[in-house]
């Protein structure tokens, strides 16, 4: 069996990564995004990650574009989290989407996001046929959250 897509972050990324976390722990939203902490796996200690929350069709998704990425592993582990904009902080339950339910979702993520996470799908875009975004589905793992 081979190991599951992820694509791991440039140091340029990791970079702007961490600027763009500390921008949303601090109340300044680029476009949307939040800082994710959910509980590690392994150390037990939060850890955090800005993502895009994806509202579609009235509810609100975390969508992986990199992949089975290590937030992802902690939040099928630990199944919930927070996000967080400055003082607002939602404490969330998180559900993964199986992946015959996922191309409504990702295609809408695209045409959203796709300016900054095309690269990581491996040329699939939100004009891509159905086909392509079923077949992209297993590599990019989506969860429903419910905040509390």
């Amino acid at each position: 069996m081979s190991q599951p897509y992820y694509l791991q972050g440039s140091r340029f990324t990791v970079r702007m990564n961490s600027v763009i976390g500390w921008l949303a722990r601090h109340g300044v939203s680029m476009l949307g995004t939040a800082e994710l902490s959910v509980r590690g796996r392994k150390s037990g200690k939060m850890q955090r990650v800005p993502v895009n929350p994806h509202p579609f069709e009235g509810a609100q998704y975390l969508v992986s574009a990199r992949g089975h990425s290590q937030w992802v592993r902690n939040m099928r582990a630990a199944g919930g989290g927070e996000l967080r904009v400055g003082r607002k902080v939602r404490t969330f339950t998180a559900t993964e989407v199986p992946d015959s339910e996922k191309p409504a979702i990702l295609r809408a993520y695209l045409e959203r996001w796709g300016w900054e996470v095309n690269q990581y799908f491996q040329g699939v875009t939100a004009k891509s046929s159905d086909a392509e975004i079923v077949a992209a589905a297993p590599d990019h793992p989506v969860f429903l959250i419910t905040t509390h």
